[in-house]
């Protein structure tokens, strides 16, 4: 009786409100299993449309700039995993006492007591803003000069030869152009944030010369020029022709070794690039430890003769530190070598497969037949 007098007091819109509301909740409670199943296929339908709208970037990008990506994400992968290896290695080489007189797992302990974690990644920023660069340059050039002494000189033979010239070449041309950033890296690695029982004046004086990346770039530039930014620059050449040759060199000799159906296994690779940078690391790294020394002579609070050139340079650490500070960090070094080097291939690898680059042998057959019909229309 109570809510038929109410039905009954209801004006005509408002019942009809009613209906029109219970009518619309009813319909979408019925249709929404079969709501959502449109939103799953318009959303697999865009992931499909997503996944097909790649496939046809990567299909449009020249081989090169697959290379590019490809040694780029390499390197900054490889860079990062083994940035707190590198920092200490940088205080190693460039004369910290208080590094050295605790040795590696005490260095390990105080960086952690006096600058935390983050202090382990101290000029990593730099280090993977240089990496990334001269990675994507380094392994796209080896594979362009490789290709290119093959079209040009066919009678050589595609042989280790061949990868240890185009590797070292390659090394170089990327050495040029990403030089300054290692140089900043390096700088910023070398300064110390030292505990609050430190003297702060000293700290201000002799360690907080740069505040970052820019900053260092500025003062660096501003204090000897272009030729500032390319300090040690000679060693770092040196040392890279006939390293980043044999790392080439010694991967690709490896690989060959390999039976076919490995030659895909990801341990494989690793280990193969592991001998590849250990065994080329060692031959050329007292060239580094120079580098380095050159890089940080006008931080060091030493009172040393300057250090002018490479010889020089390398003749002055030999005399008066010893030939075995040449050497100094090289235990370490291998710590950072062997998953730098095998993780930078691995990946490099990888990303090939993804990006779909053709085989090398493919990418030579077709520059040979378009400079083949270039002559043959240049002729007819």
């Amino acid at each position: 009786m109570f809510f038929e007098g109410v039905i009954e007091a209801m004006p005509v819109f408002a019942k009809e409100l009613l209906v029109g509301g219970v009518a619309g909740g009813v319909a979408k409670t019925v249709v929404a299993p079969l709501e959502r199943v449109k939103i799953l296929f318009q959303k697999k339908r865009e992931e499909r449309e997503m996944g097909m709208f790649f496939d046809g970037v990567i299909e449009a990008m020249p081989v090169f700039a697959k290379e590019l990506l490809a040694g780029g994400v390499a390197g900054g992968v490889a860079k990062t995993v083994v940035a707190p290896l590198e920092r200490v290695k940088i205080l190693f080489q460039t004369r910290r006492e208080e590094f050295q007189s605790i040795g590696l797992l005490g260095s390990f302990k105080k960086i952690a007591k006096t600058e935390g974690v983050m202090g382990f990644y101290r000029g990593n920023g730099a280090s993977v803003a240089r990496i990334v660069p001269y990675a994507a340059l380094h392994y796209m050039t080896y594979e362009q000069y490789r290709r290119w002494i093959i079209v040009t000189f066919p009678d050589v033979g595609r042989g280790p030869v061949l990868d240890l010239v185009a590797g070292s070449f390659a090394g170089g041309t990327a050495v040029l152009f990403t030089y300054p950033l290692d140089l900043v890296r390096t700088k910023l690695a070398y300064q110390v944030v030292g505990s609050s029982k430190l003297n702060a004046q000293m700290l201000i004086k002799n360690e907080l010369v740069y505040k970052g990346i820019l900053d260092c770039f500025s003062k660096t530039y501003k204090e000897a020029g272009i030729r500032g930014l390319y300090r040690g620059v000679a060693p770092s050449l040196y040392g890279i022709f006939p390293y980043a040759g044999l790392k080439f060199y010694f991967y690709e000799e490896m690989k060959r070794h390999v039976p076919v159906e490995q030659k895909k296994n990801i341990m494989v690779k690793l280990v193969c690039g592991s001998v590849a940078g250990l065994l080329g690391q060692t031959f050329t790294y007292p060239l580094d430890v120079v580098r380095r020394q050159m890089q940080v002579q006008r931080l060091s609070a030493s009172k040393s003769a300057e250090m002018k050139g490479t010889i020089e340079t390398l003749v002055m650490i030999a005399q008066k530190q010893g030939w075995r500070h040449l050497f100094s960090g090289l235990s370490i070094n291998y710590l950072k070598v062997v998953p730098s080097v095998a993780i930078g291939f691995t990946v490099y690898d990888l990303m090939k497969a993804y990006l779909r680059v053709p085989s090398r042998d493919d990418v030579i057959d077709v520059v040979s037949n378009k400079r083949t019909s270039q002559s043959s229309s240049l002729h007819s």
